[in-house]
């Protein structure tokens, strides 16, 4: 279990929650988290056209539509680290989980954990 003062998950959570605003508004808010951050929810948003064609691959059953706007911030914040390839993928797995957890609903954790679990090969 992730710690709260842990400073990766942290800066996770805030990350997420910077990509959270801006897939609804698509502007910062006067609460968002840096400039850094701001910009590296900015790069993923960009990319989220292939990040969500390969969510799609991993869960045909559930339509990009129908899924909880938290779980899809989340999984795109971690399929973004993974293609970085800086941390391990059972790290991020762990986080995302970790995320859900703390920010989705009951189901949450288990849908994070399988989606991302076969899109990164590590099918839980």
């Amino acid at each position: 279990m992730t710690e709260a003062m842990d400073p990766r998950h942290q800066r996770r959570v805030e990350l997420m929650q910077t990509l959270f605003v801006l897939m609804f508004s698509g502007e910062e808010s006067q609460d968002t988290a840096e400039l850094r951050q701001l910009e590296a929810a900015r790069e993923i948003l960009s990319q989220s056209e292939q990040l969500d064609q390969e969510l799609a691959t991993h869960a045909p059953e559930r339509p990009l539509a129908e899924i909880n706007q938290i779980d899809l911030a989340i999984m795109r914040l971690i399929l973004h680290e993974a293609n970085q390839g800086e941390t391990p993928k059972k790290v991020l797995i762990d986080e995302a989980i970790e995320l859900a957890k703390e920010f989705g609903t009951d189901s949450s954790p288990k849908f994070v954990n399988g989606v991302l679990g076969k899109a990164l090969g590590l099918e839980s």
